[in-house]
């Protein structure tokens, strides 16, 4: 099985522990402010900790129809998580599974920097087309962006 990753990283005025509460309501959140790309986001199975599933449908915005992922690590005390996507046309027929491996650092200016990971796990030696890895990049940042507007006007929440 061979791999591809991207890395996004997204500058924050906000405090890692603010990032790290609206990102971990991605699941709200993100159909609010993206539904062009996030159609809907449904908890299928748990409660929202480890080993909770969860299933993505799309919008218009992207190429895909849905998948799922499964929740894995949640480390409250060192700002992370990591999930999967194991499910879905998201896999383009020539991936196992997708994991994301999330951070939040804290910067020097007292705001924080969001840190992604993405794997890709490929079946065989094909692999997605560079056109894919930036569209998601560029999909990954943007939303980012948008939830962190939403953060700002929903003080009381975030």
């Amino acid at each position: 099985m061979s791999t591809v990753s991207i890395e996004v990283e997204v500058t924050s005025p906000f405090s890692r522990e603010t990032v790290f509460k609206v990102f971990n309501d991605f699941h709200i959140v993100a159909p609010k402010v993206n539904p062009e790309v996030f159609k809907s986001i449904e908890t299928i199975e748990g409660d929202g900790g480890v080993g909770t599933i969860r299933l993505f449908t799309f919008g218009d915005g992207v190429p895909f129809t849905s998948e799922k992922y499964k929740q894995g690590a949640i480390d409250l005390n060192n700002f992370s998580n990591n999930y999967t996507f194991f499910e879905g046309d998201n896999l383009m027929g020539i991936l196992d599974s997708i994991d994301h491996h999330v951070k939040i650092i804290p910067s020097a200016d007292g705001g924080s920097v969001f840190k992604q990971i993405v794997i890709y796990n490929c079946k065989g030696d094909a692999k997605p087309s560079a056109k894919t890895l930036n569209f998601e990049k560029e999909l990954y940042e943007k939303t980012y962006k948008a939830i962190e507007a939403y953060a700002v006007a929903h003080p009381e929440t975030y």
